[in-house]
């Protein structure tokens, strides 16, 4: 049987460069299924298998593309772990772009979910945009149930900042949500973008479904995200990593003391894989819970946080 061509990277459109291996989509059908009670299938739309492949940038995608829909999200975000971390507003990368925000600033949150960093920028004028927010907008008032092109027919070119965060993984287009973020800016504004990244402790751990599509679509390196920047036009990059908190540390801890790692694959139909997570998620909860959060620079982090400005007008 000849290779399949190689797909194109959703940023640069060049060519992956390597296939790092395939993924049967019956294997995470069950797996969604049996581990969060969620059935992705509509959302896989037809498609039996998943490429994952790495791109010239080191970022990592899932070839055919399958983003989420309404229904499968309905169903993950029941859990408790996921209800927890949505909410905190202790989230390190919050803070990251917080202490970068003048009082007054006009602040856009695409994707806001339950507006969880404007309690971290009290000071900031700010706007939560999610096409399905699932609040009362009557007592929201700073929530709007818009996709971000909606909201740019109304409000282009007026925000001091525009963040993303955990939002550009999920979706099939992250080159059109750049720019996207970027026309929403003023000239001078910043934007800020929280996202997977790879290797990781999320992409060491054997069977882990949150890196998984439909939830996941891109597992992201420094050079993919300045590559983002750059082709939105943006200026002044910097790629941040995001330190642990309280409420994803588990992550770490499960990494860590899971007796499989998975390094060359990272989903796989064997009982070593489905049960080492099992096997170490006790012990990983208990150290989240006593043990001290990392330091920073003694692991990669829970996620990269790119900085990037709009030019200044000539």
């Amino acid at each position: 049987m000849s290779e399949p061509a190689h797909p194109l990277c959703p940023v640069t459109g060049a060519p992956a460069v390597r296939r790092v291996q395939t993924v049967d989509a019956r294997l995470l059908a069950a797996l969604w299924r049996i581990v969060h009670r969620t059935d992705p299938r509509p959302s896989f739309r037809g498609a039996a298998r998943f490429g994952l492949w790495e791109s010239p940038t080191g970022l990592y995608f899932f070839d055919p593309m399958r983003a989420g829909d309404a229904g499968f999200y309905a169903g993950f975000y029941r859990s408790r772990f996921m209800r927890g971390y949505l909410r905190d507003s202790g989230r390190a990368e919050f803070g990251l772009a917080a202490e970068r925000l003048a009082p007054g600033a006009r602040v856009l949150d695409v994707g806001c979910g339950f507006g969880t960093f404007r309690h971290r920028v009290p000071q900031a004028d700010y706007t939560g945009l999610d096409p399905h927010f699932s609040g009362d907008l009557a007592e929201n008032p700073w929530a709007r149930a818009q996709t971000l092109a909606e909201h740019l027919t109304e409000r282009s070119g007026v925000y001091d900042a525009a963040c993303a965060f955990q939002v550009m993984e999920h979706v099939e287009d992250p080159l059109s949500l750049m720019r996207e973020m970027a026309a929403a800016l003023r000239p001078g504004g910043l934007a800020f973008v929280g996202v997977p990244h790879v290797p990781s402790a999320q992409s060491r751990i054997p069977n882990w479904l949150t890196n998984a599509v439909p939830h996941h679509l891109t597992w992201w390196t420094d050079g993919a995200l300045r590559a983002l920047a750059e082709r939105a036009g943006l200026a002044e990059v910097e790629v941040l990593v995001s330190p642990w908190s309280s409420s994803d540390v588990f992550v770490h801890w499960l990494a860590r003391l899971s007796p499989v790692k998975a390094i060359r694959r990272h989903y796989r139909h064997a009982a070593a894989w489905h049960l080492a997570p099992l096997a170490a998620a006790l012990p990983a909860y208990l150290a989240s819970r006593l043990m001290p959060l990392p330091k920073p620079g003694s692991d990669e982090g829970v996620s990269l946080l790119l900085v990037a400005r709009k030019p200044p007008l000539p």
